[in-house]
């Protein structure tokens, strides 16, 4: 049965919260892993890319001299990619780098990501009633207490305002809400930081 840590003020361990089994104990497939990340930063990328290629550049109606005779190599145009303000060869043009991913292989991606945090103890829960004020502060003491190694991801809901403000100005750590929670941030986190009413969306997006 799967467990994690819920952690108090000062990062000890309050009590263990079980988990579901059918995503923390799922087994780890690495391959999906991988095709999921690259897939998820591929669609980052803006595809926006582009150079002249011979037909877009300027000048070069008539051959630069004869075809013979000068003791030079003959030339057909100024636009080639041999001549200063030519054409690049094989011009880069625009471009979608989207891939696709079939849903099912992306929650699986996701549970072995999950379950992977589990497996080897960085996955630990908090409750967002520890933060009655937004305090960096108590924030950065609940971290050195809990060893909890960095880079860390915090998942927590909209409405835990208090606890979302006093994490994200830690450096190295990211504060995700459970809907944004994708496969290579997990993978990037060596630990991860679970508010307890997260917990059940984060299970429910990777079953």
């Amino acid at each position: 049965m799967a467990k994690a840590p819920q952690l108090d003020v000062s990062g000890k361990k309050a009590k263990d919260v079980t988990l579901d089994d059918a995503v923390f104990a799922a087994e780890v497939k690495p391959h999906l892993v991988h095709e999921a990340v690259r897939a998820e930063l591929n669609s980052k990328r803006a595809g926006t890319a582009a150079t002249k290629s011979r037909g877009l550049v300027s000048g070069g109606r008539a051959k630069p001299w004869r075809q013979k005779g000068t003791g030079r190599a003959r030339q057909g145009t100024i636009r080639a990619p041999q001549f200063e303000g030519g054409g690049h060869a094989f011009a880069k043009v625009p471009r979608s780098f989207d891939q696709k991913v079939n849903r099912k292989a992306a929650k699986a991606a996701l549970r072995s990501a999950l379950a992977s945090h589990a497996s080897e103890g960085s996955l630990s829960i908090v409750s967002a009633e520890l933060f009655g004020e937004p305090s960096t502060k108590a924030a950065k003491g609940l971290l050195e207490g809990s060893g909890l190694r960095m880079p860390l991801v915090v998942v927590a809901t909209a409405e835990e305002t208090n606890l979302v403000k006093s994490f994200r100005n830690l450096q190295r750590v990211a504060v995700v809400a459970p809907s944004e929670l994708d496969v290579a941030a997990v993978v990037w986190a060596r630990s991860l930081l679970v508010t307890e009413s997260a917990l059940p969306l984060v299970q429910g997006r990777a079953q």
